[in-house]
């Protein structure tokens, strides 16, 4: 047993003092840091170079999905704001506030209209929208007292998830300054 402990050391000696375990990049430490971070940039600039910038009028399919989405949204909220208004209801026993119901009902119909334009700006809003709309999702799950339920939740918070993830790619696109020579 003693023996085994005094060749530790050696061999940590033998790797040589800067801690590299193949000698030319540092394993841990700032020079590994460095080492990831270049890399990491090099398949961002990979990944851009790789994205096309939209052409005059062109919007990603994504963009329109969500867009309707927004659109069918807006008109509930306009058509719940409008019922409420004139019948005088009541949610739970509770009157509405039209007045906060129809500014979020403006809202969203500029969010869609922002999205039919392809504006970053309401692709943003958008994904701000389904975030919070995906952590309700997972934390409806939590509570949700029958396993139809969970599994109706379950179902539409990965339907939120893959919506998001393909609008990351859209919002690059929007983003993008036109390339030169690119017409």
């Amino acid at each position: 047993m003693a023996e085994k402990k005094r060749k530790q050391p050696a061999r940590r000696k033998a790797r040589g003092s800067q801690g590299t375990s193949n000698g030319d990049r540092p394993a841990s430490g700032p020079g590994a840091m460095k080492a990831g971070y270049a890399k990491a940039e090099i398949k961002n600039q990979a990944a851009r170079e790789a994205l096309e910038p939209l052409r005059e009028g062109e919007r990603p399919t994504v963009v329109t999905v969500g867009a309707i989405c927004s659109a069918v949204v807006a008109l509930i909220l306009w058509g719940s704001s409008f019922y409420a208004l004139l019948t005088g209801a009541d949610a739970g026993g509770r009157d509405v506030n039209v007045i906060q119901w129809g500014f979020f009902a403006a809202v969203v119909t500029a969010m869609a209209w922002g999205m039919w334009k392809a504006k970053y700006w309401a692709v943003l809003g958008f994904q701000m929208l389904l975030v919070i709309l995906i952590m309700a999702g997972i934390l409806g799950m939590v509570v949700a007292p029958t396993l139809v339920q969970i599994i109706g939740t379950l179902i539409l918070t990965a339907a939120l998830s893959v919506l998001f993830w393909f609008m990351v790619k859209a919002m690059a696109r929007i983003q993008m300054p036109e390339r030169p020579g690119s017409r």
